[in-house]
């Protein structure tokens, strides 16, 4: 038995379990990131879609491709993000942590109406 990440912070997309933790440390590799939270939301087709929601840092332009791109170089197709969205900064609680929950409801419709 190993413990990987919180069973909350797991995303099912398409029968793969996909560790938030793991897509998180990729992402945060990337040049100009400051912070990111990777959350699963609603698909039709991949049951959830692994999305990254990524704060970067001051004064920096980040590409949501680019950030996708460096995720098909290492992880697995199925743990790369369906979309990546950039934001200045990302909700957080008083202890530093991203508020994950809010980031689900506000983004829970992201994916209605797309096929894959």
């Amino acid at each position: 038995f190993c413990f990987v990440d919180r069973k909350k912070d797991i995303v099912k997309s398409g029968g793969e379990n996909v560790s938030s933790v793991k897509v998180e440390s990729c992402i945060l590799a990337c040049e100009g990131v400051a912070n990111v939270g990777v959350i699963g939301l609603p698909h039709s087709h991949w049951g959830e879609a692994v999305t990254a929601i990524v704060s970067r840092k001051p004064d920096v332009q980040l590409e949501a491709q680019a950030i996708i791109d460096h995720c098909k170089m290492t992880l697995g197709g199925f743990e790369t993000p369906k979309r990546v969205i950039i934001l200045d900064q990302l909700p957080m609680t008083a202890t530093g942590k991203i508020k994950k929950h809010l980031l689900r409801k506000e983004y829970a419709d992201l994916f209605d109406g797309v096929e894959k």
